[in-house]
């Protein structure tokens, strides 16, 4: 079997010191994709190249403080490819892609950090932009090789998909047009929402972040926002899937599909 996490860590050093390193040597995931990494390549040496026994790969924002995605993985890489738009987004290290091609598979992981347009029009804006730029892309892909995308997408798909829907359709996270984008997706795009396709009825124990505010944590008021994102192959291997709340190392939980192939 295969293990495989995603998490935004909202801040590696944040989450390093809530306890982050000792779980993944405990969890033992092959590959975990992490998002908001919130570092520099300076702040990563010699602390965060590796852990857990993991390996990191990093696409980092040219801000520091924000943004940023990696890949730790146990086992080599064929390739690393480091962005998708040559542009805006790349500036902002939203994207990093580990293949591992054999001559059974070709085999992509990706890591990917939507954007949030919830501080305003402006990065509501920015947010269709990516989308717009990123569903074709992703559907190129699928065209070319398998792959398994984990990342925090900012979207939360359908109404069992986060606590108060009613009060959210006007919110970004829940906006109309995001969750058509998100249908599209899985519908015309052929990708498949793993949690979903393991898990299709699930509501509050489907969230995997909360926010900040007054005790949505405590009262488990939270939102489906981190995803695997795959092709069908890929979706069709996947066994078991656990939501880890056991710590909190962010405001996001770690979430791990296991699935029956080996790299």
């Amino acid at each position: 079997m295969f293990k495989l996490t995603s998490l935004n860590l909202n801040g590696i050093r944040s989450a390093s010191n809530k306890g982050l390193v000792p779980w993944l040597a405990a969890h033992q995931p092959d590959c975990i994709c992490v998002q908001e990494v919130k570092a520099q390549p300076a702040d990563m040496a010699g602390r965060f190249e590796e852990i857990g026994g993991l390996k990191g790969y990093f696409h980092c924002a040219e801000k520091k403080g924000y943004a940023g995605v990696g890949v730790y993985t146990r086992h080599e890489p064929s390739d690393v490819r480091v962005g998708f738009d040559r542009g805006e987004f790349d500036g902002e290290g939203r994207y990093l892609e580990l293949r591992f091609d054999t001559p059974q598979r070709k085999l992509s992981l990706i890591s990917a950090y939507f954007p949030s347009g919830s501080s305003g029009e402006l990065r509501q804006q920015a947010k269709y932009r990516f989308l717009d730029l990123i569903y074709p892309h992703l559907t190129a892909l699928k065209g070319e090789r398998d792959f398994i995308l984990c990342g925090d997408i900012n979207i939360a798909h359908q109404q069992i998909d986060l606590k108060n829907w009613r009060s959210n359709q006007k919110n970004s996270g829940f906006l109309p047009e995001e969750r058509a984008w998100m249908t599209k997706l899985l519908n015309d795009g052929g990708l498949v929402d793993v949690y979903r396709h393991l898990q299709p009825d699930t509501t509050d124990t489907c969230y995997t972040w909360w926010s900040n505010r007054g005790q949505a944590y405590a009262n488990n008021v939270g939102w489906r926002l981190d995803y695997h994102l795959a092709t069908p192959a890929m979706a069709g291997l996947a066994r078991t899937e656990a939501i880890y709340k056991g710590e909190k190392f962010s405001d996001h939980a770690p979430i791990t599909i296991e699935y029956d192939f080996q790299i």
